[in-house]
């Protein structure tokens, strides 16, 4: 699995995770949980992953919607 972005934004990750998965790419997102055990919604922000062989396409799929990607 490779990261694709970070992110405390939960309709920003449900949104990416759509474009996603209309394209034919699954998506995990990890660390959901963390900032709830840490008390801080901004402390530890979400990775959306993507399995290693989609994540030029899945980098393509979100540039052409308009959204870049953090890492």
């Amino acid at each position: 699995m490779r990261e694709l972005l970070r992110s405390n934004d939960p309709v920003r990750l449900s949104f990416l995770r759509a474009l996603l998965r209309d394209a034919g790419i699954e998506t995990v997102v990890l660390d959901r949980g963390m900032s709830v055990l840490e008390g801080s919604g901004l402390a530890i922000p979400c990775r959306l992953m993507v399995a290693e062989e989609d994540v030029t396409r899945a980098r393509r799929v979100l540039r052409e919607a308009g959204e870049g990607f953090e890492c």
